[in-house]
């Protein structure tokens, strides 16, 4: 298990494009499978403009102060969940920087196709490429054909608290399963004084305490701390002020038996791909 507090001071201007900083909440740390994830708090600290594009890989987004312009398919507010299949056409973005300043958690996980995260666009927080260097050699790319026909918004807030069986002070919100590998987005809300355990025998689960205070195994957590607990891993929380978890389930990934042609093959930028590539830079 992994538990990160969150830290303030952790932000790096590591966006391509120079205008988000990234605060790197979990790392995966397995960059040659299929399980390899990283997730991210982005900050908007300039105008933000982003052309049409897709990408190898999934991605969850979860704004926390502010709205997310997703061009054609409107607007991501708030507080919604937004899910970018992979493969997945998005944009023209077009955020102006607000007051307060937009951020958002980001979730980037490899698919159901197989093709694992990649590198994404950002450099990690132990890269030691230069700040300044942003392209990469082009080259031949496999992208999946999306699942879905857009980006599925889901609105919390419109979803149902529901009881927990068993555990008195503790309630659900499930907002649902995606793709053949079954990932899942629930919240979970702890009243003050009321504990909540939970194990998983298939999944890794990646948790954000959205509010709240408690304790986790005995250790201390507060407002946008984040958990890895892995497949098998029983996770004890006990909350000392009423906390809300936000979690996403990860299954391993399951190829099927006769590859899947399911592929487009083009020339990209790795993980991504832009509608008019002279964008890209």
């Amino acid at each position: 298990m992994k538990i990160a507090p969150f830290d303030e001071s952790a932000f790096h201007m590591d966006h391509p494009r120079g205008t988000v900083s990234f605060n790197y909440l979990l790392m995966g740390g397995e960059p040659e499978t299929l399980e390899n994830y990283r997730y991210i708090l982005g900050r908007q600290e300039a105008d933000f403009n982003m052309p049409r594009h897709r990408h190898t890989f999934e991605q969850i987004r979860l704004p926390l102060v502010g709205d997310m312009n997703l061009g054609e398919q409107g607007i991501l507010h708030e507080g919604e969940i937004g899910y970018f299949p992979e493969g997945q056409t998005y944009g023209p973005q077009d955020d102006p920087i607000g007051d307060p300043k937009q951020l958002q958690l980001v979730l980037q996980f490899g698919g159901a196709s197989g093709l694992g995260m990649g590198a994404g666009r950002g450099r990690g927080p132990a890269s030691s490429r230069p700040e300044g260097e942003r392209r990469r050699e082009r080259r031949s790319t496999r992208f999946p054909r999306p699942r879905y026909k857009g980006v599925l918004i889901m609105n919390p807030a419109h979803f149902n608290w529901l009881p927990i069986p068993d555990a008195a002070g503790v309630e659900r919100k499930y907002m649902g399963a995606f793709t053949e590998r079954g990932f899942w987005i629930e919240m979970i809300k702890i009243d003050a004084g009321a504990e909540w355990s939970s194990t998983s025998e298939g999944a890794r689960r990646l948790i954000v305490a959205l509010s709240g205070a408690a304790t986790v195994d005995g250790e201390s957590i507060g407002r946008l701390a984040a958990i890895q607990a892995d497949a098998g891993e029983k996770l004890q929380v006990s909350a000392t002020e009423e906390t809300v978890l936000y979690i996403v389930g990860l299954p391993p990934v399951q190829l099927p038996s006769t590859p899947s042609d399911q592929f487009d093959t083009i020339e990209s930028d790795g993980g991504i791909q832009f509608e008019n590539p002279r964008q890209a830079v």
